[in-house]
Order: C-alpha cells, then sequence, then structure tokens
C-alpha cells in the first residue's frame, strides 16, 4: 500500500510540475540554454517572417568521429503544452540523464529544444498576437531540424524521442529524414490525423477560444477569461479516472480540483497562444509516409491513454508499414496514470534501454 501511494504522489507531483513549468534545480554536465535565429523563415502557408527565435536546453557535450560529427547526440520532443525544460521534471531527468542511467548526461550530448510557439521560441505573444503566422507540426519540425544541424551542426542523431506531441512529431522526423537517425521512439502518440474523439476534446477548446466574447479575433487588450471554463476537459483527457477519483473524492473536493484548473489557466496562458497550441495538429498525417522510416522505430503507448486510446486499432496497422518497427502497449496499473504516464520515465525506459541497445540501433549508428 506504501508502495502504491508513492506512485500515486510521485504522478500528482510529476503533471504539477508539468503544469506550472516549475521543476528541481538539477543541474547537468555542461548544462546550457540559448536561442538559435533562423533568417527568412517561410512557414508552410506561404508567410514569411524575417527572423524566429529557437530556444533550447542541450546537456553534455558533443562528441565527434574522425570526419568531424558528431555521434552522441539525442533529441527530446516535447508535448503540446510543454517546453524543452519538461524533460528536465524530476521524473524524468532524474530517471534519465543521470550517472550510468539510459541517457547519461555525461555520455550524450542532449538537446532538448522549446517547440515554435512555446516557451522562449517565437510565438503569438510575443507581440504579434494573431498576426502570427498559422504554424503546423510541418512548420514546428522544420524549424527543430534547422535549431539541430544550422544552429547547433548536428548531422546525425543517436536518436529522437518524443512524448505526446513530440512523440507524434517524432513520427514525422522518421519519415522526413530517414538516414539521420539510429533510433526513434515516439511516446503516448499515434500515426494517424488527429480524429474521433482526439479532435473533438481539442475543438471543444479552440471554439471556445473562438467564441469568447472577450477574444475579440486575437486582439484582445487583456486575457479573456471565460474559454477557461472549458479547460477541466484537460483533466479529463490526459489523466486517468482512478487518479481524479483520488484528487476529488468528494463532490465538494472535486468541485475545488475543477476551480482550481480554471483558476491556474486563467493565470498561466496566453491566450493566442494555447489556440495556436491545439490547431498546429492540422496539417499532422504521417500515416501515408510510414513506410518510408528506416530507423528502429519503438512506439510505447499506454492502456489508460484517453487521448490515444489502444481499442481503435490504430498501432498495429501502421507499424506493419515500417521495416524495423514495433510497439508496445503498457497494461493500465498503480504505475500508470493515464496519458501522464509520459512524466514517469520509471515506467517507459525500459523500453528505451531495449531500444538503444538492440542490433539494429546499433548497426544504424554512424560509422
Amino acid at each position: 500500500m506504501r508502495v502504491r501511494r508513492r506512485l500515486s504522489m510521485l504522478g500528482v507531483l510529476a503533471v504539477s510540475a508539468f503544469a506550472s513549468g516549475s521543476f528541481a534545480a538539477e543541474s547537468y554536465p555542461n548544462q546550457k540554454e540559448a536561442d538559435f535565429v533562423a533568417r527568412d523563415f517561410k512557414f508552410q502557408t506561404g508567410d514569411v517572417l524575417p527572423e524566429i527565435r529557437l530556444h533550447y536546453t542541450t546537456l553534455g557535450t558533443p562528441q565527434r568521429d574522425g570526419a568531424g560529427h558528431v555521434t552522441n547526440a539525442v533529441l527530446l520532443l516535447h508535448g503540446t503544452t510543454g517546453t524543452g525544460k519538461n524533460f528536465l521534471n524530476p521524473t524524468l531527468a532524474g530517471e534519465l540523464f543521470g550517472p550510468v542511467q539510459v541517457l547519461d548526461a555525461s555520455k550524450y550530448y542532449l538537446i532538448l529544444p522549446d517547440g515554435l510557439g512555446r516557451g522562449g521560441s517565437s510565438k503569438p505573444s510575443d507581440g504579434m498576437h494573431a498576426k502570427f503566422p498559422r504554424y503546423g507540426y510541418n512548420d514546428v519540425v522544420f524549424a527543430q531540424h534547422l535549431l539541430v544541424t544550422k544552429g547547433l551542426g548536428v548531422d546525425h542523431l543517436r536518436a529522437v524521442i518524443g512524448t505526446s506531441m513530440g512523440g507524434m512529431q517524432t513520427w514525422m522526423w522518421g519519415e522526413r529524414w530517414p538516414d539521420m537517425m539510429d533510433a526513434l521512439m515516439p511516446i503516448a502518440s499515434q500515426p494517424v490525423q488527429i480524429s474521433g474523439r482526439n479532435l473533438i476534446w481539442r475543438r471543444m477548446v479552440a471554439q471556445a477560444i473562438r467564441n469568447d466574447p472577450d477574444w475579440s479575433n486575437g486582439d484582445y487588450k487583456t486575457q479573456p477569461k471565460q474559454w477557461t471554463y472549458t479547460m477541466p476537459v484537460f483533466l479529463i483527457m490526459t489523466d486517468s479516472p482512478v487518479r481524479l477519483q483520488k484528487q476529488g473524492p468528494t463532490r465538494k473536493e472535486a468541485e475545488a480540483l475543477y476551480d482550481k484548473t480554471v483558476a491556474d489557466a486563467q493565470k498561466k496562458f496566453d491566450t493566442n497562444d494555447y489556440l495556436y497550441w491545439y490547431e498546429s495538429s492540422w496539417d499532422y498525417d504521417p500515416e501515408p509516409d510510414l513506410a518510408k522510416i528506416k530507423a528502429p522505430l519503438l512506439a510505447v503507448n499506454f492502456a489508460d491513454d484517453e487521448i490515444n486510446p489502444p481499442d481503435i486499432g490504430v498501432m498495429e496497422k501502421s507499424v506493419a508499414k515500417i521495416p524495423k518497427a514495433k510497439s508496445v502497449l503498457v497494461p493500465e496499473s498503480e504505475k500508470t496514470i493515464g496519458h501522464q504516464t509520459l512524466t514517469l520515465a520509471a515506467v517507459w525506459k525500459p523500453y528505451l534501454e531495449e531500444l538503444l541497445r538492440s542490433p539494429s540501433a546499433t548497426s544504424a549508428r554512424r560509422r
């Protein structure tokens, strides 16, 4: 019982840290933050910005072969409402980046970018508001590639690992640059268009913003608030029913949880940024090009994930199209917390260890 309570508390702390953006001040070897500026960035809509800023954190030191190519870089991609710093959450970094751990920062060069539209990277709230170009995942992934190749001088990756939206973008990386990485690990994602229940709840949030009387077509002077009363749907979709019941076991406590979620949204989020986050998946459709993926791929999903429910039968058909791919479904247990299990690396890191030591991923390394 004590173990179960401890795991539940770790889940609460992990999701709370992701929501607040506050993490323990752990420091890793050669930990740095910086910006890369990309000039004349052209969006797929045809819009061009004279420059965009791409913020990132790196841990570790790049190692190079005789030809000067970096051999130990790993790219980690965050989820819809996050930033690269999400990976510094103790329930992730504390399980992955320490000495002798699977992504030991003294051995690997770890790249943690803030996706376009988020964190320290260029976004609507920097000043353009709703005049900021309508970016999609293709724009975000192209910007990540510019950062990695032009900004950091890395032309090959030991692995690309992503959670949620980052998992979706991991499939895209494998298709777009199939010879660039040794391994791919998309976590809590599916390689098909956003549709069904996943689209409906996202559209619920987006339409609540667009129909908020204070939104003013994105030209508001003060943050609109009415839309935030839909925000608890995020909890419903990303958390597990079991954990939500523990957090709100009585009517009074459940109402308090609802009120806190709304209040947090009103304090935390810029409305245009949030709208762009939820609508940026409009161009996500990796399914037709899955066969282009060459690197060994191990997809990890969770049985109690309401965003990526296993019973719609997507993964089996999708993975069958990729030469060196397999999928894992982690059963629901006291260790899982729905979609947010992605914040608990202790649950899924054994699969990452399996992937990185597999003969196919090892033989794919640059020689």
